[in-house]
């Protein structure tokens, strides 16, 4: 039900590539709640996904820009901010990807050079975004910025690999970042530790479909859907949490306050006869 929570507002949503993602699920809900955005991914993410069926669903524009690129991330704000007519009050940054996990690595023997394409990806362009975001002074005052975590930042998820580093990263620049810009602009910067979700990098992970069903077990209310977060989005974007910021705010249905659950403990009760 849309509730007009975004009606004026202007954003970037970053990451949408097909109607599993996240990004894609957050750019129908925040149109539907009455937010205008452009949509941007990289070029090669472009030509796998369908974010061209997404913009017109949208009555959206798609710019093509390389998150780690400082010239194209200038060159994406300008074109946005011409298309939708100003500054911007959101952005969401829905990026993650390791060549070490694409390659099947193990993490004893991680290729450096792919350990540092993995941080630049995943978690360096959340800062480029918010450096030349700052630089331009693209951002209106009470904006909301919001990118994706995971809890394996904080616990150990062994076929996670090198992206348990980039999501610490990632939070921590939220934190940092967050405090900058809460003090220049009134801009608040939150992650969201989302539930194991069937997205297409997700479902890429070795093990994913073990760990989700250990989640969904673990977890009080079941694992978070990639629709419930993008509700959740939608309301960190509003102006309903306007007091909310640098925020690592776990979604995922009780999971990280769980010890154990009777379902599991029935389960090992029966492994163990």
């Amino acid at each position: 039900m849309a509730n007009n929570l975004l009606q004026g507002k202007r954003g970037i949503i970053f990451g949408a590539l097909d109607e599993n993602s996240i990004a894609w699920k957050t750019a129908l809900r925040v149109h539907e709640e009455g937010g205008t955005f452009v949509l941007t991914n990289a070029p090669v993410a472009m030509r796998l996904g369908k974010i061209s069926e997404l913009a017109k669903a949208c009555n959206s524009e798609v710019i093509p820009a390389d998150a780690t690129s400082l010239e194209d991330l200038e060159n994406l704000y300008q074109k946005a901010s011409e298309i939708l007519g100003g500054k911007i009050d959101f952005i969401l940054h829905s990026i993650g990807m390791s060549p070490n996990v694409r390659k099947g690595k193990d993490y004893g023997d991680l290729s450096y050079e792919f350990f540092l394409k993995t941080l630049d990806v995943s978690a360096l362009s959340f800062h480029k975004v918010m450096q030349v975001a700052e630089k331009l002074d693209i951002m209106n005052e009470w904006g909301s910025i919001v990118a994706l975590s995971y809890i394996a930042a904080q616990r150990v998820f062994p076929d996670y690999s090198d992206m348990a580093q980039a999501k610490a990263t990632l939070e921590s620049i939220a934190r940092s970042y967050g405090y900058r810009f809460a003090k220049s602009k009134k801009v608040r910067v939150n992650t969201i530790s989302q539930s194991p979700t069937k997205t297409t990098a997700g479902t890429g992970i070795s093990g994913f479909d073990v760990f989700y069903d250990y989640a969904e077990i673990m977890s009080p209310l079941g694992n978070a859907s990639g629709g419930a977060c993008a509700d959740y989005i939608v309301s960190l974007f509003s102006d309903l949490t306007r007091m909310v910021t640098m925020q690592n705010l776990m979604h995922d249905g009780g999971f990280s306050s769980t010890g154990i659950t009777e379902e599991l403990v029935e389960k090992l009760r029966k492994m163990n006869g």
